[in-house]
């Protein structure tokens, strides 16, 4: 079952601005070929790094979510933004495999 959060402009202060772990935040969209191809392996990692790191998908092609795209310069996508107490640590645009996505997260942070 995905763990993965379906962040909208509703809950994105709860979900992702008050999280007390890390959120890498999708950016994405229905029609976006790389998008889709990038969701089974932010779903994996949801599962694996349960308690350490949340993933949540926001879709940018609801209009009550274009706000938030325009707020966090979403000018590309997959566009994922990694959040830790409130604030985008990094960002990380394009298709990339589980693995490479896994050790960059690592790289900022603690995923032990």
């Amino acid at each position: 079952m995905s763990k993965t959060i379906e962040i909208t402009s509703k809950n994105f202060r709860k979900e992702v601005l008050d999280s007390d772990v890390p959120i890498l935040v999708d950016f994405w969209a229905p029609w976006c070929q790389p998008c889709l191809m990038m969701a089974p392996a932010l779903v994996e990692l949801s599962e694996e790094l349960e308690g350490k790191l949340k993933v949540g998908k926001l879709n940018t092609e609801i209009s009550e979510n274009q706000i938030l795209a325009v707020t966090y310069q979403i000018q590309s996508i997959p566009n994922m933004k990694l959040f830790k107490d409130g604030k985008v640590i990094k960002t990380f645009i394009g298709l990339r495999p589980k693995e490479s996505l896994k050790a960059e997260l690592a790289e900022v942070i603690d995923l032990s």
